[in-house]
């Protein structure tokens, strides 16, 4: 039975697929644990503590925030550096702020967890998994991102439900430490033995061509002092905003929102429901990509947002919220991969990780803002009605900016 290692050295296997299944892993613990985690964290602060919506939303605000800004030094280190250092380092840093979750006693304290904790989510999350997957496909890309980023919905089904158990059974405190196991277990290993940074080290190229001897690789792309001058390059950062933010603060309320119109189990359900909608939602959508321009896909998911948002800020039974979060969970499955893959495509692989986090920086400001004014409106209004509509507005906003975006293809669009 051949060892760990040789799966990357026998010269007739492509190691490529093994490096998208450790993304797969690395994506579905950052969900799980820590994006979809968040909403738990929320209820269960506001629940145990008494503390209002608002101010726990503050403090989800901060970490998104933390994440948008950390994310432009990560994308400068991996550049130039082996991605699994990085990587490992928010394993612990992640695996600190988890355990001392549990000592949270004062709203202060709850802020700075939560800031340790963004530096190790962003460190062994979406930024570092995506930029190691578009070095490894080219051709094959849409596909590759498409399993990887299945470990966000995967993630939302496996891993927040038993996070959720943790926590309404042990609470906070008692709970936390079980967390941080979890997200060390869950990334150390996959990144140790399956992940590597670069295909050409191995003897190979994108998409599983040999490599030649003597030949160089060729690395491709508009680089980043071009790209940030392109209308694209605007259009998509402040689109995402909108989108990101409406997503990222509907999705941190929604196991409120849930058990305050219904119960606990149907909350549960919920999140299994807007996970396992995300998972269909994106493969639907990468056998969709490829017969139609992306930027028009971009558009008609944050339209199916707008729709789905509108919907549950009414809706008050349990089969119609969850056919409502069903059709929410489409539109997330595709909006977060459109994002690396709209990149990647107009503007290359030769300055992705650093492009790519800028326009991560500028839509982390609606992504922090997202759960602070959904959080706000809530405690102002008494309810979510006003919440998700605004939501629902957000992502009509957003589709408009996505349509003025322009074409999406490098070869074709390079220097508008």
């Amino acid at each position: 039975m051949p060892t760990i290692n040789k799966l990357f050295v026998r010269p007739d296997k492509f190691p490529g697929w093994w490096v998208v299944g450790a993304c797969f892993v690395l994506l579905a613990m950052s969900t799980g644990v820590g994006y979809y985690g968040l909403a738990v964290y929320l209820n269960a602060f506001s629940n145990e503590f008494g503390w209002s919506v608002s101010s726990i939303s503050l403090a989800t605000t901060s970490f998104f925030l933390v994440s948008g800004l950390s994310g432009l030094w990560i994308a400068k280190f991996i550049a130039t550096h082996d991605v699994r250092i990085m990587i490992l380092g928010g394993a612990v840093l992640g695996t600190v702020a988890l355990y001392l979750l549990g000592f949270v006693e004062h709203r202060w304290q709850l802020f700075a967890v939560y800031i340790l904790y963004a530096l190790g989510w962003s460190a062994a999350g979406i930024g570092p998994a995506t930029t190691v997957v578009t070095r490894w496909f080219h051709a094959k890309r849409a596909s590759a991102l498409a399993i990887a980023s299945t470990g966000l919905s995967v993630g939302g089904i496996v891993v927040t439900p038993f996070v959720k158990l943790i926590i309404d059974d042990r609470g906070i405190r008692g709970g936390s430490p079980w967390l941080a196991l979890m997200w060390l277990v869950g990334i150390v290993p996959a990144t140790v033995l399956f992940l590597r940074p670069f295909p050409q080290p191995l003897g190979w190229l994108p998409d599983g061509e040999r490599v030649v001897e003597g030949q160089k690789p060729l690395i491709t792309g508009v680089p980043l002092h071009e790209a940030v001058k392109s209308r694209f390059f605007l259009a998509v950062s402040i689109g995402y905003i909108f989108g990101l933010g409406a997503q990222v603060g509907a999705v941190q309320q929604l196991v409120k929102l849930v058990e305050e119109r219904t119960d606990k189990a149907t909350a549960t359900v919920a999140m299994i429901v807007l996970s396992s909608m995300s998972i269909l939602g994106r493969f639907a959508g990468g056998r969709v990509i490829p017969k139609t321009s992306m930027i028009r896909f971009t558009i008609g998911v944050a339209a199916t947002q707008a729709v789905a948002l509108a919907a549950l800020s009414s809706l008050g039974s349990p089969l119609p919220i969850l056919l409502s979060i069903g059709l929410f969970g489409a539109a997330t499955g595709n909006m977060l991969m459109m994002q690396s893959l709209l990149i990647a495509d107009r503007f290359g692989v030769r300055d992705f990780p650093r492009i790519s986090a800028r326009v991560g920086l500028i839509a982390f400001s609606g992504t922090a803002g997202g759960p602070l004014l959904l959080g706000w409106l809530h405690d102002a209004a008494g309810g979510y009605r006003t919440s998700y509509l605004v939501a629902s507005m957000c992502s009509l906003f957003a589709a408009v900016i996505f349509s003025m975006a322009g074409g999406s293809t490098i070869s074709t669009d390079a220097n508008q």
